[in-house]
């Protein structure tokens, strides 16, 4: 790596870890089912009007809640979109979504995938934006981070048949967490050039003497919630590319610190929560680690050049596809932070980078995500990994499984396995569908190994609900849009059940004294081999098809 990439990652990560225990600190009271104390009072009262009847819930029943009011708020986003047309608030006119369009667009939104076949300023109102996609940028990360909380009940509570109340988990989240951060950071934003308004797009006469529209709107309010909430859904259509978005080195550095801000405070809430804030910390090293060698590669294999360009005397970076506003160790880390969470905002072109380099934003994906990860979700990938690093050991040894004093039964081991696994047979399936309809193969731009990844891409993004595109696939069909979407929808939720279920019989069981001095002695151990289980489970679930793509790409450049 270079001097000045160097540099951006230790300031990257020193101001991570200044920041996880303060956020940790203030999401632990959240975690344990109250408010924090500063604003415990003004709680109790919102809560007895907003959800009165709010009682601990079953995993059960915590499901059902959580599965219900996802689904309104999909039903509502999908009206919202069809009916924009006759809505107030849309200053240029624009017509309802069309039906496939819109149904992608509110499973992505609902998902907190912000999978977007679409450019946001020449589709949606700002009322569609704000009343939509806005609100259900805080739902869906409020949701994620209410599963994460459940999930770390199940390990704190012990002989419990209830692990939350899935209603005044997301108030508690949405009031106290998501819209103070979000409205502190939307006004920093502001600040840094970002706009918010309400006005018509202005008209404009370019240098050239031709008429150019600038797209205006209610862009920073959305912006923060997009990054802090990890959902990763632009104003724009080139997201967080374009200077209205992001517009100078502090932004792009601050914005990737975003989309890690709670997910780093989550692990140090778990450790408090279990009462070993060493698991906390050793959760965190993992993470960091595997973020550290991704984007180490991220930045060897973009500083190499392109060799076709080199061969016919083109010296240096391959900029196709970059913003030259930044250097390569600002965009190494955009794209690096934001694959390894459930975010998908993009301040590079991912169809334009280095085969091997676009191989490392899929594989973060396809490892979960669990690299700090999206709100909550990452989280929750990581602990489910940890269950199945603990098995592994365990059976090294001659123990019996455990960890943080619950045992890790066969009904542990199958719903982890079963979460673990549910994903990677959501891409696999829908690429392999994908490759044999000739009508779908219509909409590549790139034939040969790049179409491959593109359509791999694609499906990854959607399942792991990152939103994130090689954006040469015209995305934009009937197929598509169903397609993903119920890519998307199934691997929410499909794994976030798993979550709850895990989460339930863990609660369920009686606490099992740690033998003296096994954690202290272990943890090293333990990360290492939960670094290898993550890279493992990665390689043996994708490695079959990921090798034909970006892997051919690269050999195809030689």
């Amino acid at each position: 790596m270079t001097s000045n990439t160097f540099y951006t990652l230790a300031v990257f990560a020193i101001v991570l870890l200044i920041i996880t225990k303060p956020i940790g600190l203030w999401l632990t009271p959240i975690a344990q089912g109250r408010a924090p104390a500063v604003v415990d009072a003004i709680d109790r009262r919102l809560i007895s009007v907003l959800a009165p009847s709010g009682r601990e819930e079953s995993w059960q029943r915590y499901a059902v809640s959580l599965l219900t009011f996802n689904t309104l708020g999909l039903i509502f986003l999908y009206v919202l979109q069809r009916i924009q047309g006759w809505l107030p608030l849309n200053p240029q006119g624009f017509e309802g979504v069309a039906p496939d369009q819109a149904f992608n667009t509110a499973v992505s939104f609902v998902t907190n995938t912000n999978w977007q076949s679409y450019g946001g300023e020449m589709t949606m109102s700002y009322l569609t934006q704000m009343l939509g996609m806005g609100v259900q940028n805080f739902l869906s990360a409020a949701t994620g981070i209410a599963v994460a909380f459940a999930l770390m009940r199940g390990f704190s509570r012990h002989e419990s048949s209830t692990i939350g109340c899935f209603a005044h988990d997301v108030i508690r989240i949405t009031l106290w967490v998501l819209l103070p951060m979000c409205l502190t950071y939307a006004l920093f934003l502001v600040s840094q050039g970002v706009i918010q308004n309400m006005s018509d797009y202005l008209t404009v006469t370019t240098l050239a003497g031709d008429s150019q529209s600038i797209a205006m709107g209610p862009v920073a309010s959305q912006e923060a919630v997009k990054l802090l909430g990890t959902n990763g859904g632009g104003f724009f259509n080139v997201n967080s590319a374009h200077p209205f978005e992001n517009p100078t080195p502090l932004t792009n550095f601050l914005e990737a610190l975003a989309i890690f801000a709670i997910p780093t405070g989550l692990t140090y809430a778990f450790g408090r929560m279990v009462g070993h804030q060493r698991e906390g910390w050793m959760l965190w090293q993992v993470m960091g680690a595997l973020f550290v060698l991704a984007f180490t590669a991220f930045v060897y294999t973009e500083s190499t050049g392109n060799p076709l360009l080199q061969a016919i005397g083109a010296e240096g970076l391959s900029w196709e596809g970059k913003d030259a506003r930044f250097d390569l160790g600002a965009l190494s880390l955009f794209s690096t932070v934001t694959t390894s969470a459930s975010c998908g905002a993009v301040a590079v072109m991912h169809d334009s980078l280095m085969p091997l380099s676009g191989m490392v934003t899929m594989v973060l994906m396809q490892l979960g995500e669990v690299v700090f990860g999206g709100v909550g979700a990452g989280f929750y990938g990581m602990i489910v990994m940890a269950v199945i690093a603990v098995f592994i050991a365990s059976l090294m040894v001659g123990r019996t499984p455990e960890y943080l004093g619950k045992k890790i039964t066969p009904k542990e081991m199958k719903l982890a396995a079963l979460t673990m696994l549910t994903v990677p047979f959501i891409v696999l399936a829908g690429t392999g569908i994908n490759l044999m309809l000739p009508g779908a193969l219509e909409s590549l731009n790139n034939p040969g190994a790049h179409g491959l990844s593109e359509i791999l891409y694609a499906w990854t993004s959607a399942a792991n609900n990152n939103g994130s595109a090689f954006a040469g696939l015209n995305a934009n069909t009937a197929f598509y849009n169903i397609g993903l979407a119920i890519a998307m929808w199934l691997g929410r939720f499909i794994v976030i059940v798993l979550t709850l279920a895990l989460a339930g019989t863990l609660a369920r069981e009686r606490h099992v004294p740690s033998g003296k001095g096994t954690l202290d002695t272990a943890s090293h151990l333990f990360a290492g081999l939960l670094i290898g289980v993550v890279l493992l489970v990665g390689a043996l679930t994708y490695l079959p098809v990921l090798a034909l793509g970006p892997v051919a790409e690269m050999l195809s450049l030689l």
